[in-house]
């Protein structure tokens, strides 16, 4: 038995008007464009999240809602405040409370790519995966039927995609 981690940033997003707030950026079309065709890589992978968690940030919901209608079935999402840019910690310790056996989780960089790079016992051979630009997403396959006890070097990289090799 094993669990698996669908780790994403938040796709493009807008930086068009300086009134509104970090957190309540949209997605700008690129955005959108690539959620879609990362929720149809993910969907032709039969790699469907019983469980998502998101910052709450609109880029990173808004993400999730251009993955969510590629998927057979829907998986409910929760918003944990603390993934608002954090640590790739903090970032594990919402993944220790997770429960279904295929979780995503979509937060923001720096932590999230540190988060990556911590966890993957080995990097994947992409150029791309130091730097996890928007939208990238690593697949992790963790030992162990629980999350409570996955910790940084123990997930073996089964994928990682950025959108620009999909669309």
């Amino acid at each position: 038995m094993s669990v698996t981690l669908i780790l994403t940033r938040h796709a493009k997003s807008s930086w068009g008007d300086p009134q509104i707030d970090d957190f309540d950026r949209p997605l700008n079309g690129r955005g959108r464009k690539s959620a879609t065709a990362i929720g149809a890589w993910l969907a032709e992978r039969d790699l469907v999240p019983g469980e998502v968690l998101v910052s709450g940030a609109r880029r990173t919901v808004e993400t999730w809602q251009g993955v969510a209608p590629q998927m057979p079935t829907q998986a409910k999402m929760r918003s944990e405040p603390a993934l608002y840019h954090a640590s790739a910690m903090t970032i594990l310790g919402a993944l220790r409370a997770a429960s279904a056996p295929i979780v995503m989780l979509i937060a923001h960089n720096p932590g999230i790519g540190d988060c990556a790079r911590q966890l993957a016992d080995r990097a994947p051979d992409h150029p791309k995966f130091a730097q996890y630009p928007t939208c990238a997403t690593t697949v992790m396959q963790f030992p162990g039927p629980t999350w409570r006890d996955i910790g940084w070097g123990q997930g073996q990289v089964l994928e990682f995609v950025v959108p620009r090799e999909l669309t």
